[in-house]
């Protein structure tokens, strides 16, 4: 049987490496921005001035594929989509609040009279704080299979903290690339401090996620399943080590170099998610839904695939074109 012509098998496989994409890319891109909002506390005014303009040309469009992966989720996989809303129904809620306050406080921060500024600061900290915790919690329940239970919820607590941490480390790494002199040593000091809870969270992911279930543990450690998952350990190890080995050494006497860290840790977070994608293929609900009994109807499937070609596109391009017009070191941000 040939499966591949078959638009009830390959239709749902597609749209499901859609949305994994649009989740990966938003992790990384807006994962780096709200690691920047996390760091807020351990910067002065000045600094605080310019991790916001290192941000300001992107913070918005990155939550553009935000959108995109939920969108997806609604429109291919329904049942799928009902489900995992309903579950973290809150988490969820959370989530939009912070983005909100993040959202309102970027904007107002660079027009309050100066005696006000402080309270926007602290907003779009709260607000970045919210949505990374909040994230956090939801990637901890969704890998513990969507059920409240008290050892759920307690893992997911723990989730919520480290990928925070994760967040603030990516953010660290971008700060050192889009800044100079005693801000970007801080923020090597920053990137120190956060790669460890970085690589404790992904530990514990690790460590939870063949419990989950037997399916799972088989995939992780029989043969010759083991073989084709054991790369992606072992890249990691040499990431963390590279990583670290970097850190200890900047600034580079050569600053164009200043990228590297934050294109590692990007790796970092890349192999996890495909570490995540493997073991939980092909269900979009663990254990509960795959992706082929949650998917609409082929037809529809098809006519979505169509309007996806077009936008897609369009927002890779604007994300490639915003990187690219505004690479280089941060300037001050202006409104006039």
């Amino acid at each position: 049987m040939n499966t591949f012509g078959d638009p009830t098998i390959w239709l749902p496989f597609v749209f499901a490496g859609l949305m994994g994409v649009s989740i990966l890319i938003y992790v990384v891109l807006d994962g780096f921005d709200l690691g920047v909002g996390v760091l807020f506390p351990f910067a002065d005014e000045d600094e605080k001035d310019r991790m916001i303009a290192s941000i300001g040309p992107f913070w918005d469009a990155n939550e553009t594929w935000l959108v995109l992966a939920v969108g997806l989720l609604l429109v291919a996989f329904p049942v799928a989509h009902g489900a995992i809303l309903t579950a973290l129904y809150l988490p969820v809620a959370i989530m939009l609040v912070g983005l909100i306050m993040r959202g309102v406080a970027f904007e107002f921060r660079a027009k309050a009279p100066a005696p006000h500024k402080r309270l926007w600061n602290n907003t779009f900290f709260a607000g970045s704080l919210m949505t990374s915790l909040s994230q956090g919690f939801m990637l901890g329940m969704y890998i513990m299979g969507l059920e409240w239970t008290l050892a759920n919820a307690a893992f997911s607590l723990l989730t919520a903290v480290f990928l925070t941490v994760g967040y603030s480390f990516i953010g660290a790494t971008w700060v050192i690339h889009k800044t100079d002199e005693y801000l970007q040593r801080k923020a090597v000091d920053w990137a120190k401090g956060g790669i460890w809870g970085l690589v404790l969270g992904i530990g514990l992911i690790s460590a939870a996620t063949p419990l989950v279930s037997a399916r799972i543990f088989d995939k992780w450690f029989s043969w010759p399943e083991a073989l084709y998952l054991s790369p992606l350990p072992i890249l990691s190890a040499v990431l963390v080590v590279w990583l670290w080995w970097m850190l200890r050494r900047m600034p580079f006497a050569a600053d164009r170099w200043s990228w590297l860290p934050f294109a590692a840790a990007s790796s970092l977070w890349v192999l996890a998610f495909i570490g995540m994608a493997y073991s939980f293929y092909p269900y979009v609900v663990p254990e509960q839904l795959t992706i082929y009994e949650s998917a609409s109807a082929p037809e529809s499937l098809f006519i979505i695939l169509i309007g996806t070609c077009f936008v897609l596109p369009t927002i890779l391009a604007y994300t490639v074109l915003a990187y690219t017009v505004f690479r280089g070191k941060a300037t001050e941000l202006r409104y006039d």
